[in-house]
């Protein structure tokens, strides 16, 4: 797999929609680039804090906290 083909499936990666094949080859290249093991840690990272700071189930103060820590986790994961 190429990191090219990576990215096309990176979403059906995240929503679970891929086959047991694809899914496969996918996380074996996962395994060996780093750099497509980056982008899907973005990606995870961005839906996530996209998602809480979108979201009304939750008091403005522990939204604002749950989002301030969300981002300091998804920075530290983006670290070498």
């Amino acid at each position: 797999m190429t990191c090219a083909e990576l990215v096309s499936q990176l979403s059906d990666y995240i929503d679970g929609s891929l086959d047991s094949e694809s899914r496969a080859a996918l996380e074996a290249h996962l395994a060996e680039c780093d750099k497509c093991h980056i982008v899907l840690d973005t990606t995870q990272c961005t839906i996530l804090l996209y998602r809480v700071a979108s979201s009304q189930g939750l008091a403005s103060e522990r939204r604002e906290a749950l989002l301030r820590r969300l981002e300091k986790t998804c920075v530290s994961v983006r670290k070498p």
